[in-house]
């Protein structure tokens, strides 16, 4: 830990992000919910979306943008199916509602889907499948975003960093749980960068003369005026299989607009045609399968444990001390996290102290 970085209990950051969130105009309920999806990031130890971001709801808030009452419309509705507008409210408040209708489906029909448009960031694409796992179920996402992928092959930036979130129960504690954007990397790692001081790794990110960029903070001024991209997942060109990243985050592309006539690509911006901000209009995709349906949950439980204990019991790579299995490092963190508290840095606490002056939070005493 460095001079200038301080640790904060999780009840600390909670409350805080819960009061920054009231003192806009959220309601108590919706306020209860985007603070335990952001926590949950900083708990499980992903900087990105966790209190980091927080600064980033606030002004999408003021520009409006992201709109403090969500209005949760379902618009279209079969036994197992549904399509949901979110109204350009709060992203976690309609992903958490939208889940739990397609669990409450797939608890009677077996499997439950739901789209959702005219949406928000909803932060960690994990939290929905854990509320599946949760249920006894498979539980999957994906979210399309602002363009920042570029296609294989080309150097403007066309698709979102559009995540694919997988989780299963398995017979241990920990879930399997995958989480992981499409690109090689995300908006939001750069911006941990940024406020950490560090550069870019190179192959992560190309300007249109598909040179690689490494300063964080000309990446996201960059990104923010379509003149960089994201590689997708195996970076550059087919031969380390960077294609592949490409059709998967088509394949999210085509989940999180076309089922729900949603927005896409370009349109996902959040800048009209004038110059001015507009909503973001992104589009959600969420599916729980219900596992009693298929066989005994203790069954799959069992298969499933096996296949992952499998996994990390098999022959390791010399120097390395253990194999991991998906979601098992996340798990491991939240229980540091839980009782050393999340890590904030020198920049972070600025935006901390940002939100606190402007909003009047004067009951927190921070150590900085």
């Amino acid at each position: 830990m460095t001079e200038n970085t301080v640790y904060l209990s999780i009840d600390t950051l909670k409350n805080f992000m819960r009061d920054v969130l009231l003192a806009v105009g959220v309601p108590a309920e919706d306020a209860d919910t985007c603070t335990d999806v952001i926590i949950a990031s900083d708990m499980r130890g992903i900087e990105s979306h966790g209190i980091g971001r927080l600064k980033y709801y606030y002004e999408r808030i003021k520009s409006g943008q992201h709109q403090v009452i969500t209005n949760f419309e379902v618009v279209r509705e079969s036994p197992a199916t549904a399509v949901v507008d979110g109204h350009h409210g709060m992203g976690m408040v309609t992903a958490s509602r939208a889940m739990q209708m397609a669990i409450d489906k797939a608890r009677i029909y077996g499997m439950g889907s739901v789209a959702v448009r005219n949406s928000t960031h909803f932060g960690i694409a994990g939290y929905y499948p854990l509320m599946a796992i949760q249920s006894g179920m498979i539980g999957m996402t994906v979210t399309n975003a602002r363009p920042s992928i570029a296609p294989t092959f080309g150097v403007e930036p066309m698709m979102g960093t559009n995540p694919i979130a997988f989780g299963a129960p398995t017979d241990e504690d920990i879930p399997f749980l995958f989480d992981g954007a499409t690109p090689i990397t995300q908006r939001g790692k750069i911006e941990v960068l940024a406020r950490a001081e560090k550069p870019v790794p190179a192959g992560w990110l190309i300007d249109q003369q598909n040179e690689p960029i490494t300063d964080p903070v000309y990446a996201l001024s960059a990104l923010g005026k379509k003149a960089a991209a994201f590689l997708p997942l195996g970076g550059a060109g087919e031969s380390m299989g960077g294609h592949k990243g490409y059709g998967l985050a088509t394949i999210v592309e085509i989940l999180s607009a076309s089922l729900q006539s949603g927005a896409f690509l370009n349109s996902l911006t959040g800048i009209a045609a004038d110059g001015s901000s507009q909503p973001f209009r992104v589009g959600h995709f969420f599916m729980a399968i219900n596992i009693e349906s298929f066989l005994p949950l203790e069954e799959f439980k069992a298969t499933t444990g096996q296949i992952l204990r499998e996994l990390r019991n098999s022959q390791k790579a010399p120097g390395q001390p253990r194999i991991f299995t998906a979601g098992e490092k996340e798990y491991e963190m939240e229980k540091i996290t839980r009782e050393k508290g999340v890590v904030v840095n020198a920049n972070l606490q600025k935006e901390i102290k940002f939100l606190q002056a402007e909003l009047g939070l004067s009951q927190y005493q921070f150590p900085f």
